[in-house]
């Protein structure tokens, strides 16, 4: 009989703690799904969603002050983009400085943490521009504000590490939020950052033009360059008969004229910003000997025939404006050409803005994120590429800087990278990031040599083409 009582007991027993387990497991809340999380930010608002395996993809609008010092004079809606893996992973942060791609890709910090990544349109590119446009608050503080604001709200949703990178303008952009909010980010990854902290002493580019590459390729660039100005008046024929069928127009820049020499002066940068040595092959070897139509298409093939007319410059008026305003822009001679072909030589961007838009130049911006990373650089990663103009004039590293790095990757141009430096450097580069970004396997940290991306290469998805746009703009 006591027998059969345990046994009744311990059934009961049995019977309560399966019970009691379902009801926990139906009590338990079920995990939101992250579009829902990311639409539950305040201010956040989804455009769509695309498809790609093995992540989720947003492209949303988030809605921001136009002027964060003044939350309440205005708002505009920025376009970001979610590249979301998992909320477990690192995020990276990145920026090109102009529009933001709409399609799913990964940047190359994203492929070595194998993590989540948010992309960011740069204030007043279109259609992240306020309307009106208040143009005096298109600025480096504002816009690495905007950065803050981003990083504040998805913070919550994916709380592991994060890393901020971009390339050319977007490193540029990088680096200066990481000067105005340096505890926001984990380590920063800039690629190709210009740093004009004198404007109007550019005496390192006309060094870097008289030995990039070689003197023969230098020798055929200047001459279809010299070429084209002493061919100016049937060349200007062909451009104006290309401007009427193609509906251009050149009112910002003036006349026809000033964009016919702006694109020709543009030749030679546009080669070493978007070409690589190997490219001189197809460039003209008897510039002199050369017909009209083959230094036209060489010209329009490397500068862009369109990029100075109004068409071609309305999209990076925002650009334009901060070159001229805060950022700098470059100016080069061209001993090879005498000075009775060349009637403007490099234009300021002034000329590249309509003029309703006023612009003054602030020529302390610049040295101050300079003077910053001199001192207070901390986990920030420098690549630049040996032949891409742009890195005349780079950022360098002060005594103060801690565990910060400047690296170039040889023969390589605009599109510079970690997987394009020499291998030592190309190992300490990866072990870093991925220490950083808190994911460094322990084989790793044992021995920084061992270190490559963790996510496969992806053709699709890694695009490590530079994005092409019109030479003298970064």
């Amino acid at each position: 009989m006591r027998k059969a009582l345990r046994w009744l007991l311990a059934l009961v027993v049995l019977i309560g703690t399966v019970s009691t387990a379902g009801a926990a497991t139906a009590a338990e809340p079920k995990a939101v799904d992250i579009k829902d999380r990311l639409l539950s930010i305040p201010g956040m608002s989804l455009i769509e969603e695309k498809p790609y395996t093995g992540y989720r993809f947003f492209v949303l609008n988030y809605t921001q002050p136009v002027d964060h010092r003044h939350p309440s004079k205005g708002t505009f809606q920025q376009r970001i983009t979610v590249l979301h893996k998992d909320v477990s992973r690192p995020t990276v942060f990145y920026t090109g400085g102009y529009n933001v791609s709409t399609n799913p890709s990964r940047r190359e910090p994203t492929q070595i943490v194998d993590g989540n990544q948010v992309s960011m349109e740069y204030r007043y590119f279109t259609p992240s521009r306020p309307a009106p446009a208040d143009w005096s608050k298109l600025d480096i503080w504002q816009a690495a504000s905007d950065q803050h604001r981003i990083f504040e709200a998805l913070k919550p949703v994916y709380s592991e590490n994060w890393i901020s990178t971009g390339g050319s303008k977007g490193g540029m952009t990088a680096t200066y939020y990481e000067r105005f909010y340096p505890r926001d980010m984990d380590g920063v990854v800039a690629y190709v950052a210009p740093n004009d902290v004198v404007n109007k002493e550019d005496s390192a580019y006309d060094r870097f033009f008289a030995r990039v590459g070689t003197e023969e390729c230098r020798d055929k660039l200047n001459g279809v360059q010299r070429e084209a100005l002493v061919r100016r008046a049937p060349l200007e024929q062909k451009y104006a008969a290309y401007a009427a069928e193609n509906g251009y127009t050149f009112d910002t820049i003036g006349s026809l004229d000033r964009a016919y020499e702006a694109v020709v002066l543009d030749y030679v940068w546009g080669f070493w910003q978007y070409s690589t040595l190997a490219d001189c092959a197809d460039i003209p070897a008897d510039a002199k000997n050369a017909t009209d139509e083959a230094i036209w298409d060489s010209v329009d093939t490397i500068s862009g025939f369109s990029a100075y007319t109004d068409q071609g410059l309305e999209t990076y008026t925002p650009y334009y404006y901060q070159a001229g305003t805060q950022l700098g822009a470059p100016t080069i001679h061209f001993p090879h050409i005498e000075k009775k072909y060349i009637r403007y030589g490099y234009q300021p961007p002034r000329n590249f803005v309509p003029r309703s838009i006023p612009m003054k130049f602030e020529p302390w911006a610049m040295r101050d994120v300079d003077t910053w990373v001199k001192h207070n650089a901390r986990q920030m990663l420098f690549v630049y590429g040996e032949n891409d103009p742009w890195g005349a004039e780079p950022f360098r590293l002060g005594h103060g800087a801690r565990d910060s790095y400047v690296m170039t990757a040889p023969g390589m141009n605009h599109g510079a990278n970690v997987a394009g430096l020499v291998p030592d450097q190309k190992a300490l580069a990866t072990a870093r990031i991925l220490d950083w970004a808190d994911v460094a396997p322990a084989k790793v940290q044992e021995n920084p040599s061992a270190a490559r991306p963790l996510a496969k290469f992806d053709a699709k998805l890694d695009q490590r083409d530079v994005e092409r746009e019109p030479a003298l703009r970064p």
